[in-house]
């Protein structure tokens, strides 16, 4: 079983997506919370695998919260690093980017559909970043907008070789590793083979991090089209 912590300031938001959560099989909501300081109590006590965490809250927010975990290294009870997921709304642009450098796995707008919260929980399990469509878009616009001190330096982005650049761009456009894999007809293993060397190389500790220095250095432009994976 996935054991998962909400934590939302709205209850009627942490019940709804309680609910959904828990009628998936391999899922189990283990403990809700309803701001940062009662989650960092939860979190602590119940050692979940993932938390869906509210960006905008009371006393500790959201992005406080995944400070802690990151910086205490929390751990779920199987001995992985809890995965924190970030719940935004559009507004939330500044929030999301402090999120990012704080340790969060992933970011999904709060309306998203009951599959996609369901598919971000059981990927960053396996260990792999989630990006809602939405929040990809906001995330493009934000890094694109302003450039910030970690950006890559351009001796930096000169040590990606071709399949590096090629694989980072594809990631940055919103493909899964599997699509780019089948785009550039290598495995997709071979996908995270490159992708942690240009993570390497770029000096970031996230996927999400390695897309939005994408964007910062000009890799790619926003306006650039998404590729249709290969079927």
């Amino acid at each position: 079983m996935i054991r998962v912590v909400v934590v939302d300031d709205q209850p009627l938001v942490r019940a709804g997506i309680a609910m959904l959560v828990n009628a998936e099989d391999d899922i189990d909501v283990v403990a809700e919370a309803a701001d940062g300081q009662e989650a960092l109590i939860q979190i602590r006590a119940q050692r979940p695998d993932v938390v869906l965490m509210d960006v905008r809250m009371p006393g500790i927010d959201g992005v406080a919260a995944t400070r802690a975990v990151t910086d205490e290294g929390l751990t779920a009870q199987n001995g992985q690093p809890i995965r924190v997921i970030i719940l935004t709304v559009f507004h939330d642009d500044e929030a999301v980017h402090a999120a990012l450098h704080a340790g969060a796995k992933g970011f999904l707008l709060k309306d998203a559909a009951p599959t996609e919260i369901v598919a971000a929980i059981r990927a960053v399990v396996a260990g792999n970043a989630w990006l809602g469509p939405a929040v990809t878009r906001r995330l493009i616009d934000e890094f694109a907008a302003r450039p910030d001190q970690n950006t890559p330096t351009p001796a930096e982005m000169a040590q990606l070789t071709r399949r590096e650049r090629e694989v980072l761009t594809l990631l940055a456009q919103g493909l899964s590793n599997a699509d780019v894999a089948a785009q550039l007809f290598i495995s997709e293993a071979t996908v995270k083979t490159h992708l942690a060397r240009v993570m390497a190389k770029l000096n970031v500790r996230e996927k999400s991090q390695a897309v939005a220095a994408a964007y910062q250095t000009g890799l790619v432009q926003p306006s650039t089209p998404r590729p249709r994976p290969s079927q």
